[in-house]
Formats: structure tokens, sequence, C-alpha cells
């Protein structure tokens, strides 16, 4: 499947958004693959937090919900806990972060995925999330809004 992209441009930032994905609020994407999703950071969150410089996924078995700590980073700027936007149980972290996590920066929507979670409730979770337009909105307006524009 080709990933589309849809882009916003704030000062000399490009922002890009994939479509067919979920976000929450923070900017933790969500691809739903069947009864398994895939967890990953938006681009926006990507450049704003910096070049990651390590990253830990909880391990596979563990039952998270909603709001729940599933992975952190750590980047020259920022130590970040990345809150689960959905429930169910991790079934396979990208092992290739362990080695390679510049891909989370790279290929944010691709090969610097986080996560393939077994969903829980998936149409219940999916409520409280955005799509990707109205996500794409909500990180232009927060961009504008850090500038002073």
């Amino acid at each position: 499947m080709a990933s589309e992209l849809i882009e916003t441009t704030v000062d000399k930032f490009v922002f890009r958004v994939k479509l067919g994905c979920w976000y929450s609020p923070v900017g933790v994407w969500v691809q739903p693959e069947g009864s398994l999703a895939r967890l990953g950071l938006s681009d926006f969150l990507q450049q704003r937090s910096g070049d990651v410089a390590f990253i830990n996924v909880r391990p596979v078995g563990t039952v998270i919900t909603v709001g729940d700590e599933f992975a952190s980073l750590e980047t020259m700027k920022v130590d970040l806990a990345l809150d689960s936007p959905v429930r169910g149980a991790i079934a396979e972290v990208n092992e290739a972060l362990k080695e390679r996590p510049e891909l989370v920066n790279q290929d944010p929507y691709g090969d610097g995925w986080l996560a393939l979670v077994e969903l829980g409730n998936w149409e219940g979770d999916r409520q409280a999330l955005l799509d990707a337009t109205q996500y794409l909105e909500a990180i232009r307006a927060q961009a504008l809004e850090e500038m002073g524009g």
C-alpha cells in the first residue's frame, strides 16, 4: 500500500502527516492492520523532539491501556515518555531501533515505527483519536502559536 502524505508548512518547517493513520493529540500515530495496529511518532513530534539517541519500547507481551507509557525516548533536547493511544498487548517491537534509533527521525511513518499492538478495543479507542486531516490542522495551529503567529 503506497503511503500518501499530506503536509503543511509553517515558517521554514514542513510537517508531514500520513493518511490512513489515526493520531493522539500528543503525536503518536496508529495504523490499524486488521486486529493489530502499528504505533509510531508523527513527523511533527519527532521534529520537535530532536535527533533520537535512544529509544526503549516496553517488551512483547506487555498489556497496555490508553495513557500507559508504552515507550520512551531520549534526544539531546528532551526525555520523552510516550503514552499509548490504544489498549491491547504489545505483539512486536521494532528491533532495528536498538541499533539505529535515528530511523524514527529519518522515516517516522515507515522503518521508524515503534511497536505492533494486538488491539483490545479499537472501535472505542478510535473515538479519542484524530484523523490525518484533523491532526494536520491541530499541529499547524500549534506550530503557529509557538512561533507567535
